[in-house]
């Protein structure tokens, strides 16, 4: 990996295709004076941030490919870390490999996918947390998931972790001397007060720990599955939740006979919407497969939404459907609220999360109800500010975890008085965790899967 921080690399920076501008990042310590053999601008030289207009040349033709602006990024003060320039050049796909191959046969090579942004944590610019921030912001599909990116890239998880790693190592070096200079009479924290920063550190530690409930939500979004008897308005609803006639209305049941299934946001967050088949006891082979989808989707889903008809009491179908989810979480929904009310929530026998009256047809009550999902899956955060810092990744998870694991086995030996070579070990296990969650010790090959990921020009 060394001897690879040496070469200067290019890559294009923008999505191949025809645009008004391209983007060619070049980064490495000989990337200014690869420029000098390609670039002219009369009798000006690149200076720092000061981007000059000027003709690119073929090193060996000397023929003009085209007419470019080039902004040069000196070391330090790059996102690399090292001299760094850019070249916005027009968006033609054709200039654009024909320059990106003057670029290679001048010295450079190619850079592999997410090989500035490694370049950039190698070199210390950013952490591994910021690092894989990065990625997310680059993929967020809603502004919602980019703010949350954009604050992790600013260093919102590393700066929450930070405080707990001072106060780990803190308690470390306490143990660590009284273990050292026993001889000197330098005295030794008690045990009960290892256990109390212990806890303390558990508490902090445990909190981001939950907090992925929430932060997963918000990085791979959420499955809402859609059920209910035929002809309750499943259909309907989902239209109305989607804004739009994406699937086929009838007065006939048993109109949708598979899942149908759609895209959309509920506040930024990323919302996979499943139209079911209507479930009744039916003898057609083909409603039967579709009723057997209904069944896996509720077992695949994150949340259910249990449609009945509010100008109708509730009938058998009905309440087989409430009988057989039993034991799982599910919202009520009362559809065609703009017809007389004849349902009484309180005649079903399990009780749902939350229940809402809302009319598909007229959108009344939609809004509510998706502000009453919102509440309900944010509030599973347990009340975690999303500007401390959150987990948003499996990743910092298991570590984060992990590092729990550990304090809770210091912990308990603490509380029995055990040798404090023993309560160290586990101290350390913790912190080597910590490390690995913001990259102090990170092996190769797990930096190699993880910027493997990102696209090339990154």
């Amino acid at each position: 990996m060394h001897s690879q921080l040496e070469e200067t690399m290019v890559a294009l920076s923008t999505p191949l295709g025809k645009s008004g501008i391209g983007v060619i990042r070049l980064s490495g310590k000989e990337s200014l004076n690869l420029m000098g053999k390609l670039f002219r601008s009369g009798s000006k030289t690149l200076q720092d941030r000061s981007p000059l207009v000027g003709n690119i040349f073929h090193p060996t033709t000397q023929q003009i490919l085209d007419q470019v602006v080039v902004t040069y990024f000196q070391a330090p003060r790059s996102y690399t870390r090292e001299d760094v320039i850019e070249i916005s050049c027009h968006g033609s796909p054709v200039l654009l490999k024909a320059i990106l191959g003057a670029i290679l046969e001048s010295g450079a090579r190619l850079a592999r996918p997410g090989e500035f942004t490694l370049r950039a944590f190698l070199n210390g610019a950013i952490d591994l947390v910021q690092a894989e921030a990065v990625r997310d912001l680059i993929e967020a599909q809603t502004l919602f998931q980019a703010k949350i990116a954009q604050q992790q890239v600013m260093g919102s998880l590393s700066r929450r972790l930070k405080p707990d790693k001072e106060q780990l190592i803190r308690l470390i070096s306490l143990l660590e001397a009284g273990i050292d200079f026993a001889d000197d009479d330098v005295s030794i924290l008690p045990w009960n007060k290892i256990v109390t920063e212990l806890t303390r550190l558990q508490e902090s530690l445990g909190q981001l720990h939950n907090s992925f409930k929430f932060g997963k939500i918000i990085g791979t979004g959420l499955s809402i599955a859609i059920i209910g008897r035929p002809n309750v308005g499943k259909s309907s609803l989902f239209n109305a939740l989607l804004d739009e006639d994406r699937a086929i209305v009838t007065d006939i049941p048993g109109t949708t006979r598979d899942l149908i299934s759609e895209t959309s946001q509920i506040r930024g967050i990323p919302v996979r919407f499943l139209d079911t088949a209507g479930i009744r006891e039916v003898v057609d082979k083909v409603e039967r497969i579709g009723i057997n989808k209904s069944w896996e989707a509720i077992a695949d889903a994150d949340c259910i939404l249990l449609v009945v008809d509010g100008s109708e009491t509730m009938g058998e179908q009905d309440l087989k459907l409430v009988e057989q989810l039993a034991g799982i979480p599910y919202f009520l929904i009362i559809n065609k609220a703009d017809l007389a009310q004849r349902l009484d929530p309180v005649s079903i026998p399990a009780r749902p999360k939350l229940t809402c009256r809302v009319s598909a047809k007229t959108r009344e009550g939609v809004e509510s109800l998706k502000e009453a999902l919102f509440s309900d899956f944010s509030g599973s955060h347990g009340g975690f500010e999303v500007e401390e810092g959150l987990v948003t990744n499996i990743r910092h998870e298991h570590l984060v975890q992990e590092a729990l694991e550990a304090l809770a086995r210091s912990s308990s030996s603490a509380s029995q008085e055990l040798p404090h070579e023993i309560v160290l070990l586990d101290l350390y296990a913790a912190l080597k965790a910590l490390n690995a969650l913001t990259g102090e010790t990170t092996v190769e090959d797990i930096l190699e899967n993880i910027f493997s990921t990102f696209c090339i020009g990154k």
